[in-house]
């Protein structure tokens, strides 16, 4: 699974997410996908697996968050990109962030936390 590094307030490492994004008014989720894709890595996807629905609810300085994130499988199209360990991207505030290829028994070995809440269960059903 190709995940970023999710960060706390101090810069410091506190766990990973998938790579995607919001979905922007009037778009349907496959567009979502497709366009965050090509925004981040510069690459088209396919989506290759079912739609599922996760709803997060968090707190982050003392505010309740509350979203609803569609998840389904890909493939990159570009498949030098599955070749590298490590891609450096810009978000599109041009903040610049890093992604990785963890199976999630490498993730739970080395006590990092998956976001959103709930994708581990999902992901349950998934080997490395």
């Amino acid at each position: 699974m190709l995940v970023a590094e999710v960060e706390d307030d101090s810069g410091r490492i506190k766990g990973v997410r998938p790579l995607g994004g919001a979905i922007e008014f009037g778009e349907s989720r496959e567009e979502a996908l497709h366009r965050e894709f090509r925004e981040e890595l510069e690459t088209d996807i396919r989506i290759v697996g079912p739609w599922h629905l996760l709803e997060n609810i968090c707190q982050h300085h003392g505010a309740t968050g509350h979203e609803f994130i569609f998840a389904a499988d890909i493939e990159l199209v570009d498949a030098s990109l599955y070749e590298r360990d490590e891609i450096r991207y810009c978000e599109l505030d041009e903040t610049a962030a890093t992604a990785r290829w963890f199976g999630r028994d490498r993730l739970r070995d080395a006590g990092i936390d998956l976001y959103p809440t709930g994708l581990d269960r999902l992901l349950s059903r998934w080997r490395d």
